[in-house]
């Protein structure tokens, strides 16, 4: 009942185009004359222009605008046009809040980091490092989890591992490999991840699941409500734990104000190969969709999740 393999459609090889070696050129421009200088300037400052992004993504340009409004309506049926509208607002200012603390993550200390993303309970996690098993840990794209994976390595006893997917340009997938895992953090293509289970069985990891991507296709699988609507859910996460047989964490992250985060550890299924068919993917549904339904402005409602229907054998 599980999706078996993962089935990948090779690049096509091309000869360099124009463009691409103009770019090969650009993209270290735009990091180090761009990025670079922005993402050296203190918070206080890096705000001020938060704000002033807020008022062209919003205001002005009303970047995913109808995306936003979308995804809120349908999530929400049941609260006010001024309801969302609030809603509606408040994630933006999070939102452009959240693209200056990536920015920042490039040239971000420990010290700074370990202050401004704060594990409550690190003992959740800690004790399954103590009893010689490893752990995942599963969240959504929600607060911001850019920097639970930068510091995750720190504050707990595991080998911090996360799961991504490669960028299309080379230079800035370099770059924000190196800015994520400057901590400790191990960076695992998708493409590499039996192969690195294989290879490093002997080591206690901690490794994070985005739970709330869109999969790569409607029939491989899982089908699900997810804020009032049906959802295709990656099976990524319950696989591995029933074929690893690693207790399933959630990973709650909580804003305390502008630019400070806790996350919090709660054990969802500590013996995965005991349970149901599907059970993993609903309780870490479940947490993200309490998580949202609690505090809306800090899930990202630009993602155009709902992107399909669920076939006829899931209806």
């Amino acid at each position: 009942m599980y999706e078996k393999d993962i089935y990948l459609t090779p690049y096509a090889i091309q000869t360099p185009s124009i463009e691409f070696v103009s770019m090969r050129f650009l993209n270290p421009v735009i990091y180090y004359l761009i990025i670079v200088p922005i993402s050296l300037l203190p918070f206080s400052v890096l705000y001020v222009f938060s704000n002033f992004l807020f008022i062209l993504m919003y205001s002005v340009f009303g970047y995913r605008i109808t995306v936003v409004r979308k995804n809120l309506r349908n999530a929400f049926p049941y609260k006010s046009k001024e309801e969302l509208k609030a809603i509606e607002i408040q994630f933006y200012r999070h939102f452009c809040d959240l693209i200056v603390e990536i920015l920042k993550s490039f040239t971000i200390s420990n010290k700074a980091i370990l202050k401004r993303m704060v594990v409550e309970n690190p003992e959740v996690i800690n004790q399954f490092h103590d009893d010689g098993r490893s752990v995942l840990i599963a969240g959504g794209h929600y607060n911001n989890w850019e920097w639970i994976a930068i510091t995750l390595e720190q504050q707990i006893k595991h080998l911090g591992v996360a799961i991504y997917k490669p960028l299309k340009n080379k230079f800035f997938d370099k770059k924000m490999l190196s800015s994520r895992g400057k901590f400790g953090l191990r960076m695992i293509s998708y493409k590499e991840i039996r192969k690195y289970y294989a290879d490093h069985a002997d080591q206690l990891t901690a490794t994070l699941f985005a739970i709330d991507q869109s999969p790569r296709s409607s029939t491989k699988c899982y089908w699900t409500t997810f804020l009032n609507q049906d959802t295709d859910v990656q099976y990524g996460i319950e696989k591995f734990a029933h074929a690893l047989d690693y207790p399933v964490v959630f990973g709650a992250i909580s804003k305390i104000k502008r630019g400070y985060y806790s996350i919090r550890f709660s054990v969802l299924c500590e013996k995965p190969r005991e349970t149901p068919y599907g059970h993993i993917i609903e309780v870490t549904t479940r947490c993200l969709e309490d998580q949202i339904i609690q505090n809306p402005p800090y899930w990202l409602w630009t993602h155009r999740r709902w992107k399909r229907k669920p076939p006829p054998t899931h209806q």
